[in-house]
């Protein structure tokens, strides 16, 4: 099992178009993948859903995990997403 926490860098949190980005990233990567904000309950990275209803915020530490074959490239990917700034685009 692969765990990775980061920071997430979109100015406006995982609202929809980066909470998107990211559950179909993960969907796509074909391992299970979760996602935590802080200490909280671990929902379905794959999960749009999930994932916006955890609540993040920008500069808020979310810690990923993933298992299977090749977890730590997926979760370099996905941590790359997340640290990504997608308002700024």
């Amino acid at each position: 099992m692969a765990t990775r926490t980061v920071q997430i860098g979109s100015s406006h949190g995982l609202h929809a178009r980066p909470a998107k980005l990211f559950a179909q990233a993960a969907k796509d990567a074909g391992l299970p993948v979760t996602v935590a904000k802080g200490d909280g309950k671990p929902v379905n990275a794959a999960s749009i859903l999930g994932v916006i209803a955890l609540g993040v915020e920008q500069g808020d530490e979310v810690t990923l995990t993933a298992e299977g074959e090749g977890a730590e490239g997926v979760l370099d990917r996905l941590a790359e997403l997340l640290t990504t700034d997608h308002d700024a685009e």
